[in-house]
Formats: structure tokens, C-alpha cells, sequence
């Protein structure tokens, strides 16, 4: 039976991370404890400073800048575009990162999933006007950076989102009807998991 779970930013546990060198909000994962046995985790970090990212071998990452002027990332040597807001990019959990902050700290929003266990599609959509969207995936999960987002999934009660809190969706079956709609100009990043059978 799909299962609806408002998640409020105030509630996200803190812990550091992997390598030690800065901390990050958890926000939801499909399972395992701290840092090891998740198929997928959804996560914010907080970067100080210019260094080393963790290596999570066996993931692929996908970042986005939440706040702050952004950052580069060196990925096995190579240098991205410059990273802003709003603005995601995706790497290899496998490979040697670094970043370099364009001025100041940011905060970034981290999806890491194992691709051999789930495939992944994740977009930040404009909610100027009331957007209507469909998915079949497994889990949703709809992350608002707005003051408020209203929800409506299927013939559920609306529920509304705060900024930075998350509505996730779990044991989807069927094609699932999502309504977007918010007072004023805002953001929110639809990402969509499905379990790889075999």
C-alpha cells in the first residue's frame, strides 16, 4: 500500500561526515545505519571550507548548491563548470573529489544511490504556476527550498512543505498523480527511485 511521510527539516539528525571534515543533516534513506548499508540516501551537507570530499565506492552522487555563491568540484583531476544554485551535477562515488568555494560557505543537497539497486531520475522544477506531474517510480520524494509548497498526490489530503522539508512517497504500484502549487515563485526537486529487478 503507498505510504505518504512529511519529513520536517528541523527534524533531519546531524552527523559528520565519512572523512571528518564537515557535517551533514540526513534527511531519509531506504536503509542500513550511519554510513554504511543504505540502497539510497538523501542528505544536506554544510561546507566551511575548500577540501576532500568522502568516497562512497559503488554509489553514484548527485549534487546540488542550496545556498551560497556554489563551488567547483576536481573530479579524478577534472575541474566542472562552476556549480550554483539550483544548479545539479552528478560523479561517481568511486572517484577522488575535491571542491573549491567560489566565496564563502554553502550548503549542498546530496542524493546517493547504488545503481546496480535502483535507477534514479531527479529535477528542480519552477513552481511559478500549479505544476501537474505523473510517476510510476517506486519512491518519490519531493524536496521543497520554498517557504511553502503545497502537495496533492492522488486522493490524498494536500499536505504543505516548508522550506527544506521533504514529502516522501513509498510502495508505489501504479501511476501516481502529483500536483504542485505555491503562493509565489519557488523551487522544488522531484526525485524519482525504482528498485533494478533482476
Amino acid at each position: 500500500m503507498t505510504a505518504i511521510t512529511v519529513l520536517r527539516a528541523v527534524d533531519y539528525p546531524r552527523m559528520p561526515w565519512k572523512n571528518g571534515g564537515g557535517s551533514t543533516e540526513e534527511i531519509t534513506r531506504d536503509a542500513g545505519v550511519g554510513l554504511d548499508g543504505f540502497g539510497w540516501r538523501l542528505s544536506i551537507a554544510d561546507i566551511e571550507a575548500s577540501g576532500g570530499f568522502s568516497v562512497f565506492a559503488g554509489y553514484q552522487r548527485i549534487i546540488t548548491v542550496l545556498q551560497g555563491a556554489g563551488m567547483t568540484l576536481d573530479v579524478d583531476g577534472q575541474t566542472s563548470r562552476e556549480l550554483l544554485p539550483s544548479d545539479p551535477f552528478a560523479f561517481s562515488g568511486d572517484s577522488t573529489v575535491s571542491c573549491t568555494l567560489l566565496d564563502g560557505p554553502i550548503r549542498d543537497f546530496n542524493l546517493i544511490y547504488a545503481p546496480q539497486r535502483y535507477s534514479a531520475r531527479l529535477q528542480w522544477l519552477d513552481v511559478r504556476l500549479p505544476q501537474r506531474l505523473f510517476s510510476s517510480a517506486n519512491t518519490l520524494l519531493l524536496f521543497s527550498v520554498a517557504e511553502q509548497v503545497a502537495v496533492g498526490i492522488g486522493n490524498s489530503p494536500w499536505e504543505m512543505l516548508g522550506k527544506h522539508d521533504c514529502l516522501q512517497v513509498d510502495n508505489n504500484q501504479g501511476l501516481l498523480e502529483i500536483e504542485l502549487q505555491a503562493p509565489s515563485a519557488s523551487r522544488c526537486c522531484v526525485i524519482e527511485l525504482s528498485e533494478i529487478t533482476s
